[in-house]
């Protein structure tokens, strides 16, 4: 049993989560089957796991896919790590910071990432292995609930915001379940979810990347004017995003938080012209 295990790994190797890393263990192997699920596992499958922890998703990954790519950025979990998957020859054990990591390097190259995310860099590590692993096709991602319902927001609302946009350009996402705090040990303060993310499409290029950003970081200010603001702004992007704006069929003074995804990429073809 998962709770066992990881209560054996806390026990045995001395471990103390982490707070500044982040680190809430998961401990209920109920979780476990419904994020291998939603996750599809095929024998096929090259997957990648970010926050291994106390490996007890790893131990659970391993022998159901032909390849696990086990991410961790705290060495004092590795004797845990290598006592859940040490043993399996298909299981890589990288120690390394998640963000700084180039996934492109990672060989056989990832086709799903599957993993309990630390709550502080959810949302980078999503967006950054959407773009490092054009290859990958479906993303099962444990987050905090306000992260997964971020992923997944619809414009006009709350919600909705650069994560949404940059998300939803390459993939159709949905909120799969939301996740009690007594699956982690220690418990969080917030609730948890678990996301899924199946790509429709390439990356978004720089340059959108670059205009999603730019447009969201003013939300209170008409997207032209944000524009305008963004470090090294072109000279007249304000104007010609108002323009560019009413031949698609908007406001000139429309809020980037209105438009659909999709409109960013269109935009950025015509601030281009």
């Amino acid at each position: 049993m998962s709770k066992q295990s990881s209560l054996r790994r806390l026990r045995e190797f001395g471990v103390r989560p982490n707070r500044e890393l982040g680190q809430n263990f998961l401990i209920d192997d109920n979780i476990l089957r419904l994020i291998g699920e939603a996750a599809e596992l095929d024998p096929a499958d090259v997957v990648l796991e970010v926050g291994g922890g106390l490996g007890v998703l790893s131990e659970y990954l391993a022998p159901r896919v032909a390849a696990l790519h086990v991410v961790e950025v705290d060495e004092g979990l590795r004797s845990a790590l290598e006592d859940a998957v040490g043993g399996i020859d298909t299981a890589q054990l990288i120690f390394a910071d998640a963000l700084e990591l180039d996934y492109s390097t990672l060989d056989p190259l990832p086709t799903k990432v599957v993993a309990n995310l630390p709550y502080g860099i959810a949302a980078t590590v999503v967006l950054k292995s959407v773009e490092e692993l054009p290859g990958a096709q479906l993303w099962i991602a444990m987050v905090q609930r306000e992260v997964g319902e971020r992923f997944a927001a619809s414009p006009g609302t709350k919600t909705y915001g650069a994560t949404s946009v940059l998300a939803q350009l390459s993939c159709d996402v949905k909120v799969v379940r939301r996740v009690p705090p007594t699956v982690f040990h220690p418990a969080p303060k917030v609730e948890s979810a678990i996301v899924a993310l199946r790509r429709h499409s390439p990356p978004p290029s720089r340059e959108v990347v670059d205009l999603v950003h730019a447009g969201f970081a003013h939300r209170r200010k008409a997207l032209p004017r944000s524009l305008s603001m963004a470090p090294g702004a072109a000279p007249g992007v304000r104007d010609r995003a108002r323009e560019a704006l009413t031949r698609m069929g908007h406001p000139d003074d429309a809020r980037a938080e209105r438009l659909e995804p999709a409109d960013f990429t269109r935009l950025a073809e015509e601030l281009a012209r």
